[in-house]
């Protein structure tokens, strides 16, 4: 069994009581400069680990940072991803509590589901696209450990790429049904709009995104399965939200989102 070295099981441990006590915690990159990103991905995978431990199933992956918007929001240059776990997808028209996630904020997405394995080397984007069951409108409700939101590439990579809840919509569509690079995104928050964008604002096309995590899975030993959820990144600015918000998001193509945060 490989040893964890100290600082990699303290950050680690540090960011699950964070989540546990709902009280952030402060950056954590200069703890971890000299080791990189792959330190980084050394704490988001001991608390993979640590939760597979505990019984929480993998059920997809998120792309983080893939909007050139959000990356000017967050000071980062390049994409990151995290964990998706079962108890992390919403039911339809679920109510959120906004305590379940720390300093949560939204973000439009569109999620993509698997209907074949991405375990093999070298995968191209026509193995991508014959492995897409269907792709859904999705809301991600992020999160961060970290206090104020103070993070930069390193930080978010521990925090499990700044996760949080995750909400689809209930319409699937077929690839050839919508074109993803153009699909304009609007999200209204109390009836007002607050957040923009397209799929061409997700790494050029979402599936290019989803490429670049199919890839990066393979390569790290966690490889994309059946039925797995792809959560391809951010289509516009992510927004702040606040008890009693009724967030509406529509992705041109693929329908819309509603969700509806509790008093």
């Amino acid at each position: 069994m490989t040893t964890m070295p100290p600082s990699i099981a303290d950050i680690a441990t540090r960011l699950r009581v964070a989540a546990q006590t709902g009280i952030a915690i402060p950056p954590i990159r200069d703890e971890l400069k000299d080791g990189g990103a792959d330190a980084a991905y050394q704490i988001q995978e001991a608390n993979t680990l640590f939760h597979l431990g505990q019984g929480r199933r993998l059920v997809g992956r998120k792309i983080g940072l893939t909007s050139r918007s959000v990356q000017l929001q967050l000071g980062v240059d390049a994409p990151d991803f995290g964990m998706l776990f079962a108890d992390m997808e919403l039911d339809a028209g679920q109510e959120v509590a906004l305590g379940r996630v720390m300093q949560p904020k939204v973000e439009a997405e569109v999620a993509i589901v698997l209907q074949r394995d991405l375990a093999d080397e070298g995968l191209t984007l026509s193995r991508l696209m014959s492995a897409v069951a269907y792709v859904l409108p999705a809301v991600e409700i992020v999160g961060s450990r970290i206090q104020n939101w103070d993070i930069r590439l390193l930080d978010t990579i521990a925090d499990n790429a700044s996760s949080g809840l995750y909400a689809l919509g209930t319409e699937p569509r077929k690839l050839d049904q919508v074109d993803l690079r153009l699909c304009g995104m609007v999200m209204e928050r109390r009836g007002e709009v607050v957040s923009v964008g397209a799929g061409a604002a997700c790494l050029g096309h979402p599936l290019n995104a989803a490429l670049w995590l199919a890839r990066k899975m393979v390569e790290v030993g966690r490889p994309l399965r059946e039925g797995d959820v792809i959560m391809s990144g951010a289509l516009g600015p992510m927004v702040a939200v606040l008890p009693g918000d009724s967030v509406v998001t529509t992705i041109g193509g693929l329908g819309s989102v509603t969700t509806q945060f509790a008093a």
